[in-house]
């Protein structure tokens, strides 16, 4: 047992990223069955369906499991109402100010991990009172950091910074990467992308393809000028390009993400004219497994990965 496996009462210290249109309540309840700690995403939920999915996972398992608030999205404190009304036992935040919710979640006895990308706001997760943090590498799916970190670089210099527990995240998807990530200073590991390509994710099946066929360099961070984000290359990333080659101005880069982007592409299956965000570590990913082969395979693959050769 170590203090991610102790603090969330799981198996594995293994985390499935809440991801927005994948992290349905069946892939939280697989997740968690399976011995890790499964996370519903609320990013893409209204919070009637966010309260639909919490119960429907509480149906689903009797492990613990969470919900992952990312806070610069509409109607937060909504969604935290219904997070303690249910009594969801586990809360990560993201996109935000760690100091906004911490407390209030805390008080009302639950756990509280806090997703950065930098030792700057790792340490003022430690100051807020969280729980755990979670670095997460420039080479993350989604949302990501400006200053372009990778996790070899974060993790330990994380980990040198603050006393509490360490998630890693950003470009883990096979075993090996999980035990180097513990090797580096943390106690468990946060995985989106291995988890967007599983039977249980609620993603369309084009995409969950499209995840499986992508290779290295098909993905890119964009849009920093209004939130960074990993996307595939595809129409729509290459017309955000042109955008920035004519030097048009935010509001251009606004208009053309406009509304229902992401939904469009990783939900309704539009390859072309979607958003799809998804990790490097995508190259990694050779198919669609369900969640139990995958922790399975991560397992195995963590018992096999043998750094004693020198």
């Amino acid at each position: 047992m170590n203090r991610i496996t102790q603090l969330f009462n799981i198996k594995y210290p293994i985390i499935q990223g809440g991801m927005i249109w994948h992290s349905g309540y069946k892939l939280a309840a697989a997740v968690s069955n399976a011995g890790g700690l499964g996370l519903i995403g609320a990013g893409s939920m209204y919070p009637d369906v966010l309260r639909e999915h919490i119960q429907k996972c509480k149906l689903a398992t009797d492990k613990p499991f969470g919900v992952n608030v990312p806070m610069l999205y509409p109607n937060i404190e909504e969604i935290i109402q219904i997070i303690l009304e249910e009594k969801v036992p586990i809360v990560f935040t993201s996109a935000g100010n760690p100091k906004t919710y911490t407390e209030i979640l805390k008080k009302e006895g639950r756990k509280v991990a806090h997703v950065v990308s930098s030792v700057k706001f790792a340490k003022k997760c430690q100051e807020a009172g969280v729980d755990a943090v979670v670095a997460e590498g420039f080479e993350a799916g989604g949302h990501n950091g400006r200053e372009e970190t990778t996790t070899l670089s974060l993790i330990p210099n994380v980990r040198r910074n603050i006393e509490i527990p360490l998630i890693a995240a950003g470009g883990i998807a096979v075993g090996s990467q999980m035990k180097a990530a513990m090797i580096l200073g943390a106690d468990g590991v946060q995985i989106g992308s291995r988890f967007a390509a599983t039977v249980e994710a609620s993603a369309h099946e084009n995409w969950k393809q499209k995840i499986v066929e992508t290779q290295e360099g098909d993905t890119q961070l964009t849009l920093k000028e209004l939130a960074p984000v990993r996307l595939v290359k595809n129409k729509f990333f290459y017309e955000l390009e042109e955008i920035y080659k004519e030097g048009k101005d935010i509001e251009a880069l606004q208009d053309k993400l406009g509304k229902r982007r992401a939904k469009r592409g990783m939900f309704e299956g539009d390859l072309e004219e979607g958003e799809l965000e998804i990790g490097q570590s995508s190259a990694l990913i050779d198919e669609i497994l369900t969640v139990e082969q995958v922790f399975q395979k991560l397992l195995k693959e963590f018992e096999e990965a043998d750094f004693s050769k020198f």
